[in-house]
């Protein structure tokens, strides 16, 4: 998400939007699948800062519920007189910033911006510079860290379902089930579900272990028993459940997990076998 700069008159209109802009970028962090759980909070102002807004600060670190790292200047020496961040702290101990505000009261005056009030008397504002989320590099290498420690802790990695480059894939267990592969691919695609085909020669075992190491949520083996009833047979990697499920039912569950998330289609050919192949 882009950064999101604002200009205020003085320093209570400041402290009022930055207020709103701190849930903003919680709400921005959860969306894409990033917990308040997962990051750590720090905030810096000046004491002269604090003790005229004492309040604001006990209740922006409530909101976290947890305890947050604060650095508390006798003097301003940097351009701003209060900046909060959320941090995620990785597997090596680095912490890397997401979201982050600050309340800027030096560069108006240093690159000559400027207001006119009511008046039309010159005034230089003060700029908020919000940030939501990160750099989209550093939502992408939260979401791994994350994955890594579930793996770590005995839980499935996976990303997202809106984010992962395949959400459904179908694996025939003979040949003549292709066309009807096919037709099931077709019409998940038709609904804006990323699915493709794993028609290569390899036995089913292989074929299903290859889709669990992809992290591939859902996969559908399909066979004379799947082609002859009306429920797909799903296999969920998370729960590790196989379970039988209309059609429409299954398609309004990966619908809710997306919904409201950016979509593209399928990068690769829908089928395996014409994947480039990486020989070892």
């Amino acid at each position: 998400m882009p950064d999101c700069h604002a200009f205020c008159t003085d320093i209570p209109q400041a402290v009022e939007e930055m207020t709103k802009r701190f849930e903003l970028s919680r709400n921005v962090l959860k969306q894409v699948g990033i917990n308040e759980s997962d990051y750590e909070m720090a905030i810096r102002f000046t004491e002269e800062f604090y003790n005229e807004h004492k309040s604001v600060i006990h209740n922006l670190v409530k909101k976290l519920g947890k305890p947050v790292l604060v650095e508390m200047w006798k003097e301003r020496f940097f351009y701003f007189v209060l900046k909060w961040e959320f941090n995620y702290v990785d597997s090596l101990g680095k912490a890397s910033a997401l979201s982050t505000d600050q309340i800027d009261v030096e560069n108006g005056m240093r690159y000559g911006i400027k207001y006119f009030d009511e008046n039309n008397v010159p005034h230089h504002p003060i700029i908020l510079h919000n940030s939501p989320s990160g750099a989209i590099e550093r939502v992408i290498y939260v979401l791994l860290e994350k994955a890594a420690l579930d793996q770590k802790e005995g839980r499935k990695a996976s990303l997202p379902l809106w984010l992962a480059p395949t959400q459904v894939r179908i694996i025939p267990l003979k040949e003549e089930f292709l066309q009807h592969c096919e037709a099931l691919a077709d019409r998940l695609t038709k609904q804006d579900i990323r699915v493709d085909i794993d028609d290569r020669n390899e036995t089913i075992g292989k074929r299903v272990r290859e889709s669990e190491t992809e992290w591939i949520r859902y996969s559908l083996v399909i066979g004379e028993k799947e082609v002859n009833q009306p429920n797909l047979s799903v296999r969920d990697r998370i729960s590790g459940n196989v379970t039988e499920i209309p059609f429409d039912d299954f398609v309004a569950d990966i619908r809710e997990q997306t919904k409201e998330k950016p979509f593209t289609r399928l990068n690769l050919s829908r089928y395996m076998t014409k994947r480039p192949q990486i020989m070892v």
